[in-house]
């Protein structure tokens, strides 16, 4: 079973073939998350599609998270009975489904809250039910989205899902407006001619980030149910995105600037090093080690990283540039992996246990820094 206690948080990453290549680059990632000691958050639109990926789970007993569609749409029948559909079918052998949320709460918040209950009386009946994870995702003002889990806070199995650049961005974009009404920062761009003039007021803006993050997760700790994270970092300046977004980005990243700043040709990233390690220490302290899960929900990052022990899955390639394209993004998920395991022990050891109340700190500014 996959609710069972656990010394440390779940922690997966984002398992998906997201290069092109047949199944080998899925035996990689499953031969690298075995080594790390991951577990996998599959993407799959339908049972069937599951029950094929979960041929690549690293090991049996890996922490396994399932994102369903973007289009999952909790006031529709159908949506509901395609999660009891993967509930039923995955019972124990999954930890949780991820759904978005969805613009409708905004004007049906009642109806969403009732689809809620109805969705956790249903899941309630199926032994070994996963969790529903709900994913901060439609761009909602964070309040709003923990409102919904005020309002369900007693149901068993509907939990939240934090992710951690959503909510870092939609801050960003509020915070820069209020600098410079009428503006959006997500017009600029590392060759904006006017970026050097700006560039002070989207850098307080995106400081604030971090405040708005840690405080989601605080509210979180008052409904005794588990949290999961969706862990990335983001910058609105970042272009690196094979997919045209600005987040889902490695909290290793810097974000190439035309011109010197603070000595640097290059900005940090929303959260860094840092500020993951402030959102670890966050949630260890909101949920406990128990009630927390994590994905590493970071995107292909260009590069080349030579296949080693792994050669023999692609024997039968005669052009092995994705294979190392695919070796080098899983590379990367593996460092930010590290920077994830060095907070929690560190936070395990040192303050769990202790006061878990959270002191935000004299300069809110600098928390990123």
């Amino acid at each position: 079973m996959e609710t069972g206690p656990t010394k440390l948080p779940r922690l997966m990453a984002l398992f998906d073939r997201k290069i092109d290549g047949d199944d080998s680059l899925l035996r990689l990632a499953s031969l690298r998350f075995k080594q790390a000691g991951l577990g996998p958050e599959f993407y799959a639109e339908t049972p069937a599609e599951l029950n094929r990926l979960m041929n690549f789970k690293p090991a049996p007993e890996s922490p396994t998270v399932v994102h369903l569609h973007r289009t999952i749409d909790l006031l529709e029948e159908a949506s509901q009975r395609l999660i009891l559909d993967f509930a039923l079918r995955f019972a124990g052998r999954v930890y949780g489904l991820v759904i978005h949320d969805q613009l409708d709460i905004v004007t049906r918040f009642d109806d969403y809250v009732a689809a809620l209950w109805q969705v956790d009386a249903r899941l309630s009946k199926i032994e070994g039910s996963p969790y529903l994870f709900v994913e901060y995702a439609a761009g909602l003002e964070p309040e709003r989205f923990i409102e919904i889990f005020k309002s369900s806070r007693d149901l068993e199995r509907i939990c939240g899902c934090i992710d951690t650049g959503h909510i870092g961005l939609w801050q960003v974009r509020v915070a820069y407006s209020r600098q410079r009404p009428g503006e959006d920062v997500f017009s600029l761009s590392p060759n904006h001619p006017k970026l050097s003039e700006s560039i002070e007021d989207l850098e307080e803006a995106v400081c604030s980030a971090i405040i708005v993050v840690l405080d989601a997760i605080e509210a979180f700790r008052h409904f005794g149910k588990p949290l999961h994270l969706h862990l990335h970092d983001a910058h609105p300046l970042s272009d690196s995105s094979p997919f045209g977004i600005s987040d889902h980005l490695s909290f290793l990243d810097e974000i190439p600037i035309p011109f010197e700043r603070n000595g640097k040709r290059s900005l940090t990233p929303m959260f860094g090093p840092t500020g993951l390690k402030k959102i670890v220490v966050g949630s260890l302290q909101a949920v406990g080690p128990d009630g927390m899960s994590i994905t590493l929900e970071i995107h292909p990052v260009e590069g080349r990283l030579r296949l080693g022990d792994a050669s023999y899955l692609f024997d039968h390639w005669v052009d092995k540039t994705n294979a190392e394209r695919m070796n080098h993004w899983l590379s990367v998920i593996l460092r930010n992996q590290q920077h994830v395991l060095s907070a929690t022990n560190q936070s395990l050891v040192t303050n769990f246990g202790s006061a878990r109340g959270r002191s935000h700190g004299a300069n809110r500014k600098d928390d990123r820094l």
